[in-house]
């Protein structure tokens, strides 16, 4: 039975400033590092051993992954990066401060651009700074890839075609995989893994730094699955 971690990274300075964050890239505070050296002594505990591991190319997911690997003693495993695996780009929300968002937009086009499956923010054109065009990690990346905003239906099905090629053939041989990334990329794996419905997915939180234990079956549905509190 194929063993799958998802881990959440540790509590960013933007998580703590309350900011959208999307492809932005703050690091974790310090409260960050311990949770993610406390996911990987839970992961010790537990007895998962993983074999390989699979982050974005945002830096909160990237340290998280290093420490957590680092504390379960599996530093010196594989480590690939993705952009697939990134957080969901927030378009012109990214920077903003969400209370002040909510009290200028009202809470109901909050909630919307925040939490809805199919709903995206305003977008940012290609000359803006945020948009992810203008970064170099992504120069490899066909531009019409690159979102100017995202809603989770869109991290859904830009982070399904890596799920299949890439970590799916590592579950196949009977490899312990982790995945280090974020809130929404992790939600859309989820919502794939456990046949979540648009409307339910809304309500489903991860929280940072506690590694999602999932057991699947040879057609990876899902046999149990529980955090490792």
């Amino acid at each position: 039975m194929a063993k799958l971690v998802l881990l959440r990274h540790g509590q960013s300075e933007w998580n703590l400033d309350n900011v959208f964050t999307g492809w932005q890239d703050p690091d974790i505070t310090e409260q960050g590092r311990a949770e993610a050296v406390d996911s990987g002594k839970k992961m010790a505990a537990a007895g998962i051993e993983v074999d390989v591991a699979f982050t974005s190319l945002l830096r909160r997911a990237i340290t998280t992954t290093h420490l957590a690997l680092d504390a379960c003693d599996r530093v010196w495993v594989p480590v690939h990066r993705h952009w697939r695996l990134n957080e969901r780009h927030y378009g012109g929300l990214q920077g903003l401060n969400k209370k002040e968002t909510e009290d200028k937009h009202g809470a109901k086009q909050y909630k919307e651009w925040r939490r809805s499956y199919a709903i995206a923010p305003p977008s940012v054109e290609r000359s803006n700074p945020h948009h992810p065009a203008n970064d170099p990690r992504y120069a490899d990346v066909a531009p019409e890839l690159l979102p100017g905003t995202e809603c989770l239906k869109d991290v859904l099905e830009r982070t399904l075609p890596y799920w299949y090629d890439a970590i799916v053939p590592e579950l196949h041989v009977g490899k312990t995989v982790l995945v280090g990334a974020h809130g929404n990329s992790l939600r859309a794996l989820a919502k794939h893994l456990l046949q979540i419905s648009d409307e339910k997915i809304v309500d489903l939180e991860i929280p940072t730094g506690v590694p999602w234990l999932f057991e699947l079956n040879d057609d990876y549905s899902v046999a149990k699955e529980g955090l490792l509190t």
